[in-house]
């Protein structure tokens, strides 16, 4: 069956308007073509990309006892997690985490907290210092700081903050299955927020929740109506003491045929793999390059290991691409 995926490889190229039906013709010809449909994703990735693939690193710098009820998360106090709990880092030890970031390879640094939002002025004043830090170090710094008022997100642009990260996790639609403590609209605000402020703006999710690829379309849709610059895709590695601890692994190919999907919907973003990839991708982690990815990211996560940036870039090279370092 011809399920045109190149012709809808050149609507994408070209128009960059991929509609619902599109995806889900997409999501049938990976299910029958897959490894055409990733060729195809890598295509339009490389007509916008080139064969650079960006790379970033984060520090979980406050941990633990968020008020939110995210179920996969294992930093909520809803759940009893084994995961760390201590307040923000200092500054000079969030310029420290960067330095190393940058050392091995890393273009873009993340300062990610836990909870609802900055909480003090004494936190705004270690993280201001800390941009200010990490930019003199010639690394770009990011932040995953909570919800953000537009004045909020105008004081980290004027302290120097490249990029804001603001998850919506799942669709709208799976939202009420996944988190109850605040409410969808409040996400897409912060992601507005920061953009007013003039930041680079990062949005992505969390595949493997229980959500249909349905649900995931609508997602990337959402995400794209936004137009944010980088959306990472986190894949769920269920822990223990949460609500999701006992939800089965997505296949790699479902995961891949996801990936490429979202680079056809989002033709000229930034589609960053991140979290859970290794558990869940196990020996297929290189193509998701393969299926339309052009960022990584690299080090460990917020509560889970990851992966040393040394074979991240091996990786890269051994694919005929080229890291952004």
């Amino acid at each position: 069956m011809d399920y045109g995926i190149e012709a809808l490889k050149d609507k994408a190229i070209k128009k960059k308007n991929i509609n619902y039906d599109n995806a889900m013709r997409l999501y049938a010809a990976g299910l029958n073509r897959p490894f055409v449909l990733f060729a195809a994703a890598s295509e339009i990735m490389e007509f916008f990309k080139s064969k650079k693939i960006t790379l970033c690193s984060i520090v979980n710098a406050k941990s633990g006892l968020c008020p939110e009820d995210c179920k996969f998360c294992a930093q909520s106090s809803h759940h009893t997690t084994d995961a760390d709990i201590y307040p923000l880092l200092s500054s000079e030890e969030l310029i420290k985490r960067a330095e190393a970031a940058k050392s091995q390879g890393a273009g873009m640094f993340g300062i990610v907290t836990s909870g609802t939002q900055i909480a003090t002025e004494e936190e705004w004043a270690t993280i201001e210092e800390a941009i200010k830090g990490i930019n003199a170090i010639g690394i770009k710094p990011c932040g995953s700081l909570g919800m953000l008022s537009e004045s909020d997100a105008r004081r980290l642009k004027d302290a120097g903050l490249f990029r804001y990260h603001h998850n919506l996790e799942t669709a709208r639609s799976n939202f009420g299955n996944i988190c109850t403590t605040h409410r969808y609209e409040e996400d897409i605000e912060t992601v507005k927020n920061a953009k007013k402020a003039g930041l680079s703006t990062c949005c992505g999710g969390i595949i493997g929740l229980g959500e249909s690829m349905e649900q995931r379309i609508e997602l990337a849709f959402t995400i794209k109506e936004l137009d944010v610059d980088s959306v990472p895709i986190n894949i769920l590695n269920p822990i223990k003491g949460t609500p999701l601890e006992n939800q089965p692994l997505l296949s790699p190919m479902e995961i891949l045929i996801t990936l490429a999907i979202l680079r056809f919907i989002l033709p000229d973003k930034d589609i960053k793999v991140c979290g859970g990839k290794e558990k869940n991708l196990r020996q297929l982690l290189p193509l998701t390059i393969v299926a339309g990815c052009n960022s990584l990211m690299t080090g460990n996560y917020l509560t889970t290991l990851g992966r040393n940036a040394e074979s991240d870039i091996e990786m890269i090279r051994d694919l005929g691409f080229y890291p952004d370092i």
